[in-house]
């Protein structure tokens, strides 16, 4: 018997025209992140600041998609760049002149700071302050005078300034409120499972799958965000929540009825879902609350159990779609960690890490030093910018700046030949500035696949258009920074590939663990606002397991896990994923209990962690006339499905065949 397509449905291939798509707000993000670098260069070129260039490039760092975290860093960027900048100054003594004490600050600094990228809850922004740091200090080994390096350092916090101002001034006019954000994306989640009711076998099915693996971690993130801002009241938020957790149990429930072609619900009950989620949706959209929504279905007295239980599922979904419930409990926190990660004093991988990447940044430093070659100090930048705790995730990233610098080189380029020539005045480069920053925008507001090519793209182009006050036909800047960033891009490589190389498939079996426990938990939850937020947390937790495993084929052939490794953990991550939708649908716990399904999913991740736990596999079988129809008996066999492929016996071969590779 052939299982069903909910039970074997594989990752999305990965297609790379559909990268390019247009996407909720997408078109938005990039047209705000243009008009911020266009008015940054106007006010650059007004106060005649010597980096125009990087400065509008800055701005791709500081503005996010998201209002609220773009503000946030507008006011806290400054103000980190101000103690940086103080640093300078009390280095500057020490280090002005005298090029050996030069190179060991760099160095110093440069670990501390590498080392709390990696161990450490500032590593979202860690490496980026050792990049501003060291350059910086870098950048005193080229001034004259002390006066002149006093004033490049100032003249660098104007930029910021000016940065932050231009952000905040653009984001509070024109980027949308998280609550209305929040608002639209529920919409788009009901919109789209209506189009998957009216055909199941339309484009909207591949769509609505992404988005189930995706989770609702974007929208709830939203409305922290609105909760941070004061834009809504705690009521408002609350039954925000309600519905976004509601639409994710819809986009299950439908995603699981669109991917089980044998299940059949008869058109009537599809048109009439359909139609009650599209009313559902224009309230939402129009920024009301469906609480008044009424449902009444076709009776249906030849469904299957599974398609019963698909119904229902929709059903109570509706019904209950914005019905805050006060009572209901939240999932539990996690317990908050340190400032430290648990293993920052005895796992050696982030010393090893901030050791090599300093290394492979101080080579840079002294090789564009002692060849006097100061337009390739971008070598110098690219060892920060590139570098990652995983080969995967380096290689990976080189690759992007590789391929967006090439791309933005030669879009500068072209437009020094055909199109600098033709500006006569501030307002034309501003065109030029705005055309060239939306491509990089709108590739940066894509996929992580692809979103620090777009980075790379605004820079290149951002160095051959932005050269001064004037207009500059010098194509040597281009040519030395393209080849500085070759140049950094192999030195990183060969830095973070083939010494102490780190496989990003260490981290995948713990991550894989701790779904399963989130998983366990879905099982087992009693409320349903609870249940669908484990569930949510769950299936973005595997999205990213997912991407790792993907990311995979990045790494050399010496550092990879091998094919059937990666085989294996990519099926358990499929099947974990159609799992969680199989439990989301079944609010029975008392089916779910009957097949221990907890107690399996816990021992499971015992077994991804390591640890040892007894076998006692369940050897439950459904008793309903239907069979494997049944919604418990396909609980079942996702779980007999993952006890055999993370069984003691398949991971003996794994490691045979790794030993073979």
């Amino acid at each position: 018997m052939a299982a069903n397509a909910v039970e074997q449905q594989s990752a999305l291939p990965t297609n790379w025209l559909r990268l390019f798509a247009p996407t909720p707000g997408r078109l938005e993000v990039a047209a705000r992140i243009a008009l911020i670098c266009a008015l940054t260069t106007l006010v650059t070129e007004i106060y005649q600041t010597p980096t125009q260039a990087l400065t509008a490039y800055v701005v791709f760092f500081v503005n996010r998609p998201e209002r609220t975290l773009s503000l946030i860093l507008s006011v806290v960027f400054p103000l980190v760049v101000a103690v940086i900048i103080g640093l300078i100054f009390l280095l500057a003594n020490l280090v002005l002149d005298d090029a050996m004490w030069r190179v060991i600050s760099i160095a110093v600094v440069s670990f501390a700071l590498l080392f709390l990228a990696s161990a450490s809850k500032l590593r979202p922004i860690a490496s980026t302050l050792a990049l501003i740091l060291g350059y910086g200090l870098a950048l005193l080994g080229t001034v004259q005078t002390g006066e002149l390096a006093t004033r490049g350092l100032l003249y660098l916090m104007l930029d910021f300034v000016i940065i932050a101002g231009v952000s905040l001034l653009v984001n509070l006019l024109l980027a949308p409120a998280p609550r209305r954000t929040a608002g639209q994306a529920i919409a788009d989640c009901l919109k789209l499972c209506a189009a998957v009711l009216r055909d199941v076998e339309g484009p909207a099915k591949r769509e609505l799958a992404a988005k189930v693996r995706e989770g609702m971690t974007p929208v709830l993130k939203q409305l922290r965000f609105a909760g941070i801002e004061k834009s809504a009241s705690a009521r408002e938020l609350d039954i925000l929540q309600q519905e976004a957790l509601s639409s994710f149990a819809l986009m299950s429930a439908v995603d699981a009825l669109a991917a089980s072609r044998e299940v059949e619900v008869p058109a009537a009950v599809r048109m009439r879902l359909a139609d009650c989620l599209e009313q559902m949706a224009d309230i939402v959209q129009r920024g009301g609350y469906p609480s008044e929504v009424t449902l009444q279905l076709p009776r249906e007295r030849n469904l299957s159990p599974f398609a019963h239980d698909l119904v229902g599922a929709i059903q109570d979904a509706i019904t209950h779609f914005a019905l805050a419930d006060t009572q209901s409990q939240a999932a539990p926190h996690e317990k908050k960690e340190g400032f430290l990660v648990a293993d920052a004093f005895t796992n050696p991988a982030h010393l090893q890490y901030a050791l090599k990447t300093t290394a492979a940044a101080v080579f840079c430093y002294l090789l564009y030093s002692l060849l006097d070659w100061p337009g390739i100090h971008t070598c110098f930048i690219t060892c920060y910018i590139v570098a990652q705790t995983t080969a995967a995730e380096s290689v990976q990233k080189l690759t992007l700046r590789i391929i967006g610098c090439l791309a933005g080189a030669a879009a500068g380029i072209a437009a020094i030949l055909f199109l600098v020539p033709a500006l006569t005045s501030i307002g034309g480069l501003m065109i030029a500035v705005f055309i060239g920053a939306w491509a990089g925008a709108y590739v940066a507001a894509g996929s992580p696949r692809i979103s620090y090519a777009g980075f790379q793209f605004a820079f290149a182009f951002f160095l051959c258009v932005i050269q001064g006050s004037g207009p500059s036909f010098d194509l040597t800047i281009a040519r030395d920074r393209i080849i500085g960033i070759l140049i950094g891009n192999l030195v990183a490589y060969c830095a973070l590939v083939y010494v102490w190389p780190v496989t990003i498939a260490r981290r995948v079996d713990p991550a894989l663990a701790n779904a399963l426990r989130q998983l366990a938990k879905v099982a087992s939850a009693q409320e349903p606002r609870e249940r669908r937020l484990l569930a949510s947390q769950a299936q973005g937790a595997l999205n990213e397991i997912e991407s790792d495993i993907e990311l995979a084929r990045y790494e050399p052939a010496s550092v990879r896990s091998s094919a059937a490794w990666l085989s294996t953990r990519r099926e358990a991550v499929e099947n974990s994923q159609s799992l969680g939708t199989l439990l989301l649908i079944g609010t029975d716990t008392r089916e779910l209990s009957r097949i221990d399904a907890a107690s399996r999913l816990e021992r499971l991740a015992g077994r991804c962690a390591g640890a040892s736990a007894p076998e006692a596999l369940s050897s439950w079988t459904m008793e309903s006339p239907h069979g494997w129809q049944s919604l418990p008996a396909r609980v079942n066999r996702r779980l007999h499905a993952l006890e055999e492929t993370l069984s003691p016996e398949a991971s003996d071969t794994e490691a045979n065949a790794h030993g073979h590779a």
